[in-house]
């Protein structure tokens, strides 16, 4: 079955970095387009950043674009995202989506916190 796991959050002051990982399995990595969402508290999930499935055409929020980098590893089943300048309003809980089939599928989501 399709399983999508994240890491790489955690708490990082105004202006710092982190890098996300979403480890997949479970489908065809190579051959599906991959997006990473957010959710902060009390708001609807959006989207942050997509990949087409060879990693040649990239997308971003406007909120986003300048700030993070999404790539892919096909050898190796993941997806990342680079964030860098991070703001306060970057908050929230970070999840991998891939659909397969029509059916979406989400990882449990990483929390990144950027706050002083």
């Amino acid at each position: 079955q399709v399983q999508l796991v994240e890491s790489g959050g955690g708490l990082v002051q105004p202006g710092g970095s982190l890098r996300l990982s979403c480890a997949a399995s479970g489908f065809t990595f190579s051959i599906y387009s991959m997006n990473w969402y957010r959710q902060a508290p009390g708001k609807e999930r959006e989207l942050v950043a997509g990949i087409s499935h060879f990693g040649g055409s990239t997308n971003y929020a406007p909120s986003v674009k300048g700030r993070f980098t999404i790539s892919r590893d096909n050898a190796n089943n993941t997806v990342y995202l680079q964030m860098n300048s991070l703001k306060p309003d970057d908050t929230a809980v970070y999840f991998c989506n891939v659909k397969v089939a029509a059916r979406n599928y989400w990882g449990q989501g990483t929390q990144v916190t950027v706050s002083s």
